[in-house]
């Protein structure tokens, strides 16, 4: 039997609509506006203007926002919230990476949990539905306790958040085959995805050639840190996209910082975002943790450190959003919140409206970037979406008093309180 909901005055934004050609709605700015029918906890469409709804409950929303649950692309949940007891912290990526290796040898096993678990509880009630974390891997082919750790955590949180982990290797690692091997043939048995760190290393292309080599073997995405800096010889995303069209890679490729490009202009950048583009690499901006290492001098800096983001995604380049470190010695503040990384870096890259384009970054392009098939709000079952007391998008990418809460959860309150806002 047919159980039917109407939403009345609901906002949806218009990217979020798969196929609009008879879904309904009034344009509204970037979304679409009208009474949606939901017909057993399944997203069907508007209704039309003079359509008689026979619903078995209504509530209005009053030109509330509904939209997909959010991504996170990039976390360090083995370094989250370790800033209170690091001391004086303050510093470049290589004075960062210092004050994180000191701290490592505190962690146990339960104080890895206990943070990362905090960091996951941040992630769900920020709207996520799908998280990305790095975990720094050791010299050979034994996990770190952090890898364990999270695969525990990923495990306890299903289904309410979906958790992959990434191994951040050293790119070193790749000058010996046979380690290697053991090495991506472990995090594959995991179900993990492999990443490395390239930065200037001698030898790069040898080493990308055997990282893509074994993970088309072993059939592993890929995540790279890459260029975090402002150096004028860092190349790694030129060679990596190289490495992946000679490979014939054919699984998923992201890039996260690439703050490098911010060096380049006209004929030698549109080089790049070339072979980017050809190559099916997605890069991640990821403000700030770069805002807060990069550009440093003795006084205020005057470089601002993102990639370049609207070039990006004007040449085809998907381009997507993360939080990054969290109250860590790479940012000392920050919060594991897609949309709060997503107002920064409107600020910082001068990414204009309407939004409704740009929330892509943290929702379905972020979930194309790891695998996983985009959520539409067009036949979306209730649980994969969220309700915004905001009314435009720029509200709700402005943050501050916005609250963002699962509609389930929502509907629920209503059918108990009768209390129809956010």
């Amino acid at each position: 039997m047919t159980r039917t909901l109407l939403l009345k005055n609901t906002r949806i934004p218009a990217a979020f609509i798969r196929q609009p050609e008879g879904f309904g709605g009034e344009a509204d700015g970037d979304c679409l506006r009208g009474d949606l029918i939901i017909q057993n906890a399944q997203v069907w469409r508007f209704a039309g203007s003079d359509e008689p709804v026979s619903a078995d409950e209504t509530c209005d929303l009053n030109g509330q926002l509904i939209m997909p649950r959010l991504t996170e692309v990039h976390a360090h949940l083995d370094k989250c919230h370790t800033i209170d007891r690091l001391g004086a912290v303050g510093g470049d990526l290589m004075q960062a990476i210092e004050s994180m290796a000191a701290d490592k040898h505190q962690w146990t096993a339960e104080d890895v949990y206990q943070r990362a678990n905090q960091g996951l509880e941040e992630l769900y009630q920020s709207g996520c539905q799908l998280v990305r974390t790095h975990v720094d891997w050791s010299e050979d082919d034994t996990p770190p306790l952090a890898w364990d750790v999270i695969k525990q955590l990923a495990q306890q949180w299903q289904p309410l958040l979906t958790v992959q982990y990434a191994a951040l290797t050293s790119l070193d690692l790749f000058n010996d085959i046979t380690m290697a091997t053991r090495v991506a043939a472990r995090i594959a048995r995991d179900g993990g995805v492999l990443g490395t760190f390239v930065f200037a290393q001698d030898g790069m292309q040898e080493k990308l050639t055997t990282l893509l080599q074994l993970a088309n073997r072993f059939k592993l995405n890929l995540d790279f840190h890459v260029d975090e800096g402002l150096a004028a010889n860092l190349t790694g995303l030129e060679q990596i996209a190289d490495a992946a069209i000679a490979s014939n890679y054919q699984g998923h490729i992201l890039c996260g910082h690439v703050c490098s490009l911010m060096n380049l202009n006209g004929r030698p950048l549109q080089t790049v975002i070339d072979k980017v583009r050809r190559a099916g690499i997605t890069i991640a901006a990821l403000p700030t943790t770069n805002l807060y290492l990069q550009g440093r001098t003795s006084g205020t800096p005057d470089r601002r450190g993102i990639t370049r983001i609207r070039e990006l995604r004007a040449a085809g380049v998907p381009v997507t959003i993360g939080s990054d470190n969290v109250q860590d010695a790479f940012c000392p503040l920050g919060q594991h919140s897609p949309m709060n990384a997503l107002s920064l870096a409107c600020l910082t890259a001068h990414l204009d409206p309407p939004f409704a384009d740009w929330l892509r970054a943290i929702t379905t392009d972020a979930q194309r970037a790891l695998g996983v098939a985009p959520t539409y709000t067009d036949g979306a079952p209730l649980q994969q979406l969220l309700i915004s007391s905001a009314t435009s998008t720029a509200g709700l990418v402005a943050g501050g008093n916005v609250r963002c809460v699962l509609l389930t959860d929502y509907l629920n309150k209503f059918a108990t309180t009768g209390i129809s806002h956010v």
